[in-house]
């Protein structure tokens, strides 16, 4: 076998691991979307939602989110979005990939007044939905920043469009469209109108930005890609047989190919990967909003399950002569407490899993719920002790007294704030566990290689989780 074909053998070896490792993420992502799908059906199914309209009412959005994630899904279809101000050339940029003048495009400024989108086949394995956008400075306000909000928040790749100098605008948008953790491409769009002694400098230019501030990070050079989706016409010299000679004008071709490559090479390297961890990043961010407003809508309920817990743990303590069993009632306490709010919340709660989360704010509580059990056992010594001996000494009555009431009192902090805990966790928590979205996005972000843009990504995204 030559050079020539081992290379290519083990390009073919490679792009089947990548291709095998992207179908994973998106399975891994299906099943997690359907599990959640699956649990609010039961939900609803269950009764759960039907008694408390008010809730199904508020969880629809994010509900309807969900399965149109899962849609996204299954169909298979990448979203590239593209931004910039006005007259940058964007519709003109997807036009040249597209090979044909779909979008409308013109000299006036504000030609594309709201999102439009076109399927695009860049090769018969990958369907792209493109998605134009107006420009960043045109819409005023409010209704500006919800359009660009929306559109990233679909987009699993976006193009970013300059034509020159960047603007405090651009600078602005740019640094808030790297925050949305979504792979971006910045595209100098009418390069023909520079000379190539100056293309150098723009592409150093444009590797720096962002590097003075605090939340960036200069470019990479395959984030920066230069084009001339619409160049200019330029005059031509036409020498005829006859000796005559005249003037033409003519369009050369848009230079668009080496953006279509670094597209078409990060959509068959991890194009699935971003399909399903940008579904995930959704499905994460809709299931915190249904807890969220869970939590706010049952906030009176949960109140007065923590109190009603923390009187008859505290009661229960007081009046219990054995030191052990205050260990033991105190733990049962907690776990049914911590189980009686998520049943409040309507989220899955097994015993174990109740276990793990007593755990977990046991040991990230600063020591406090620990110090707690063991002034509750020291205490409960000193009060079993007392019981046995009252019958000897009746002044031993009030020492069993005042170490009950003490004990009775650190009980009764322990369930007041292993029930606040637990709200945190509980609102934060829903997405972790087997195939919860946090979950399967760390999954996917550890397997990613460094070759990757998902890899580059990766210390950002998991700076949430």
């Amino acid at each position: 076998m030559s050079i020539l074909e081992r290379v290519k053998a083990k390009s073919v070896d490679i792009m089947s691991v990548y291709r095998n490792l992207q179908e994973t993420h998106l399975n891994r992502a299906r099943a997690s979307l359907r599990q959640a799908l699956s649990w609010y059906g039961y939900l609803r199914k269950s009764g759960q939602l039907s008694s408390n309209p008010e809730l199904a009412g508020l969880m629809k959005p994010e509900l309807e989110a969900l399965n149109a994630t899962l849609n996204k899904l299954d169909s298979n279809v990448i979203r590239i979005a593209v931004f910039g101000l006005v007259s940058r050339g964007k519709s003109a940029v997807l036009n040249a990939l597209l090979g044909d003048k779909i979008l409308q495009t013109g000299p006036l400024n504000g030609v594309t007044q709201w999102p439009r989108s076109v399927r695009w086949q860049p090769s018969d394995k990958v369907l792209v939905e493109l998605i134009d956008t107006p420009g960043l400075d045109e819409i005023e306000g409010e209704s500006r920043a919800d359009m660009a909000r929306e559109v990233v928040h679909q987009a699993d790749l976006i193009l970013f469009v300059v034509s020159g100098d960047i603007t405090r605008t651009e600078y602005q948008a740019l640094l808030q469209l790297r925050r949305s953790q979504k792979p971006l491409i910045l595209v100098f769009n009418k390069i023909d109108l520079y000379p190539d002694t100056d293309q150098g400098a723009i592409y150093q230019n444009l590797q720096q930005l962002g590097a003075g501030h605090p939340e960036a990070k200069p470019l990479l050079p395959d984030e920066i890609v230069m084009v001339a989706a619409e160049p200019a016409a330029m005059e031509v010299r036409v020498e005829w047989p006859d000796g005559r000679v005249t003037y033409e004008w003519e369009t050369p071709p848009p230079q668009v190919d080496e953006l279509k490559e670094i597209i078409l090479n990060i959509l068959n390297r991890e194009g699935r990967s971003l399909l399903a961890l940008n579904a995930l990043i959704q499905a994460r961010d809709a299931e915190a909003a249904i807890a969220q407003k869970t939590i706010d809508l049952r906030k009176k309920e949960a109140e007065e399950i923590i109190w009603q817990f923390t009187k008859y743990k505290a009661l229960a303590v007081m009046l219990n002569p054995i030191a052990f069993l205050d260990i033991l009632g105190g733990t049962v306490a907690d776990l049914a407490l911590i189980r009686a709010l998520a049943r409040l919340y309507g989220l899955p709660m097994t015993s174990y899993e109740a276990g793990k989360i007593l755990k977990t704010i046991l040991f990230s509580s600063g020591g406090l719920l620990l110090g707690e059990l063991g002034s509750s056992f020291i205490l409960g010594l000193g009060k079993t002790t007392a019981a046995i001996t009252s019958g000897d000494n009746p002044s031993n009555i009030t020492a069993f007294a005042g170490s009950a009431i003490a004990q009775a009192g650190i009980a009764a902090y322990g369930a007041y704030s292993v029930g606040k805990a637990a709200q945190v966790y509980l609102e934060k928590g829903c997405t972790w566990g087997q195939l919860g979205a946090s979950s399967v996005i760390q999954e996917i972000l550890s397997q990613v290689d460094q070759n990757t843009i998902l890899y580059r990504l990766r210390q950002e995204l998991g700076i949430k989780y």
